[in-house]
């Protein structure tokens, strides 16, 4: 039996019945669900004074008190979630991160880092800051899938891969494979294929569909020409088309100094809400 450990971001803002969801499906699956409720540090308020280098900077005296504050409403909601979790008889654990926003990147990936798979609450699209951070925290520094939109229980009876022959992609395939086996149907979607031996190969998708017809997936090969509109666009309506209950895709990005940047494709996705989408880097 697999039992895996999914690592459930929130906030304080995630509602009851979303952690219940999640601590239901775990169960069901005899999993472990280890919740992480993400929250930003109040801004530290400085004043500076003087000329350097014989100025100073002062810092606002309450800010002490606003930072105890944040902590309690945080430790009452690690209480609230721990207390759902009992009533679910679900194995689980909450952990709270209060940080700066950009360290929120690193917190999440150090737990991701002990985990099976990454599944954001909804809700936290509402802090877009936070979202992001923690999206990039798990792509491109841990070893995980993420998975966004839909319920927590739903069933995954018809998935649609997008497939490239990158090393992303496959770190999708590899991070989704438990619902490809348990799949009723899987389409390899390949949309603008480059038929190279350096690029897609000489039958794009179809190395992929032999591997996973190996594990017992029941597999089809579909190639796709985008027609000059954004691929984003082209995986959403081709997955609608097929009915899909999930989108398998790798995830892309940069770094452009210190900011954490999103490729086109993989923003575009993670932003839409129409589809579930399991993402690896």
């Amino acid at each position: 039996m697999n039992r895996r450990t999914v690592l459930f971001l929130m906030n304080s803002d995630t509602s009851d019945a979303m952690i219940s969801a999640a601590a239901e499906a775990a169960a069901a699956q005899q999993n472990h669900l280890s919740c992480l409720l993400l929250a930003a540090a109040p801004v530290l308020p400085m004043n500076a004074y003087g000329a350097l280098p014989y100025g100073g900077i002062s810092v606002s005296d309450n800010w002490g008190e606003q930072l105890a504050e944040a902590q309690t409403r945080q430790q009452e909601r690690v209480d609230a979630t721990e207390a759902l979790l009992a009533r679910s008889n679900v194995s689980g654990d909450v952990r709270s991160v209060i940080c700066a926003t950009v360290d929120i990147k690193r917190a999440v990936s150090l737990s991701a880092r002990v985990s099976d798979e990454a599944v954001i609450a909804a809700n936290l699209r509402d802090t877009q800051e936070i979202m992001r951070e923690a999206v990039y925290g798990v792509l491109f520094h841990s070893p995980i899938g993420l998975r966004l939109n839909g319920s927590a229980s739903q069933e995954m009876g018809r998935i649609f891969v997008a497939w490239d022959s990158s090393e992303a992609a496959a770190a999708a395939v590899h991070a989704a494979l438990p619902y490809l086996k348990d799949a009723q149907e899987v389409v390899i979607g390949c949309f603008d294929p480059v038929m190279t031996a350096e690029e897609n190969g000489q039958d794009p998708g179809t190395a992929v569909a032999a591997w996973l017809s190996h594990h017992g997936c029941k597999v089809t090969v579909s190639q796709f020409p985008s027609g000059g509109r954004a691929i984003s666009r082209c995986i959403q309506d081709r997955a609608q088309e097929f009915g899909a209950d999930l989108v398998v895709m790798g995830g892309y990005g940069h770094a452009r100094i210190l900011e954490a940047v999103f490729g086109g494709t993989t923003r575009s996705m993670i932003e839409q809400t129409d589809l579930p989408v399991l993402l690896a880097h």
